[in-house]
């Protein structure tokens, strides 16, 4: 199986038409069929429906575009370390974060190395703990920013010296924004929307006896999200602080959890990993970065 096919694949997966699929392509439409059945009789599996004016992926199809993916992610993150090897350090760095405030400490290392080095150029993912993660497994991402313990049998890290509060996010109005902490008791009455990785790792940390009381209307990855619909419904919406726009103009206010509830944030890298120029130069302004702050 060649990347050319595997390119070719995946345009036609996104284009959904083999015509136009072969035009983006620079190739016969002809062409492009053969390639695709040739690939199909290869894999062993049907990867696309055919009707008239249109394709579309088999559930086949589906897993091999996911794959094709990422691979070819791998491939051209490949390409670019190796085009960029020589005595001047730049090129690519591929991080996934977490959502928190703490990247701030990401942000400090970025200007200060770009001074240094501009020809070094970012690429920052947001997602959850689990999706970071395993793009960091595949070696799609350099690093990762995470706000859970990372697993020491894979990973290298680094724990950022401050805490992610959680807490609540609701409109200025709402009965419980009179309050300066919320118990989980206070939760019960009302519309709930949360992360899904805080359903399952987090807030059976704080309230455990009382989850499957609450009224958890959706999950969502980005809290920026939530508190729309916390705005909107209205609602609660749980998230650390300082994630979202609390200011008198948004209309929206924060209130902590009581007990207390708290995550540490830490950068991971895989053991073993053979890092680019350019990715050592950024640990090592990091870790410049981090020894600045202590006390």
């Amino acid at each position: 199986m060649e990347l050319r096919t595997l390119k070719y694949f995946l345009e036609t997966a996104r284009e959904g038409n083999m015509s136009r699929a072969a035009e983006r392509l620079h190739v016969s439409q002809p062409t492009l069929s053969r390639v695709m059945k040739e690939l199909e009789e290869e894999l062993g599996h049907q990867l696309f429906t055919r009707s008239s004016y249109s394709i579309h992926l088999t559930d086949e199809g589906m897993l091999l575009r996911r794959r094709t993916e990422d691979l070819l992610e791998m491939a051209n993150k490949i390409t670019e370390e190796f085009r960029t090897l020589g005595d001047t350090v730049s090129g690519d760095i591929h991080i996934g974060c977490a959502e928190s405030h703490l990247i701030k400490y990401l942000a400090r290392a970025v200007r200060s190395l770009n001074e240094k080095y501009p020809l070094i150029h970012y690429h920052i993912v947001s997602g959850d703990t689990e999706q970071v993660s395993e793009k960091l497994r595949r070696g799609i991402y350099d690093f990762a920013f995470i706000v859970e313990p990372p697993d020491l049998s894979q990973y290298n890290y680094i724990e950022i010296p401050e805490s992610d509060v959680w807490g609540v996010v609701m409109p200025m109005e709402h009965p419980l924004a009179e309050k300066s902490e919320i118990s989980p008791e206070d939760l019960i009455p009302y519309p709930i929307f949360t992360s899904r990785q805080s359903l399952k790792a987090d807030l059976p940390r704080w309230g455990s006896n009382i989850l499957d009381k609450l009224n958890i209307i959706a999950d969502f990855n980005l809290s920026n999200n939530a508190a729309v619909f916390a705005r909107e419904v209205p609602g609660l919406a749980l998230t650390f602080e300082n994630l979202v726009d609390t200011s008198r103009e948004s209309g929206l206010v924060f209130r902590p959890l009581y007990p207390r509830l708290e995550n540490k944030m830490y950068v991971i890298w895989k053991k073993y990993q053979i890092f680019s120029s350019a990715a050592e130069v950024f640990l090592e302004e990091f870790r410049k970065v981090l020894k600045s702050t202590e006390v």
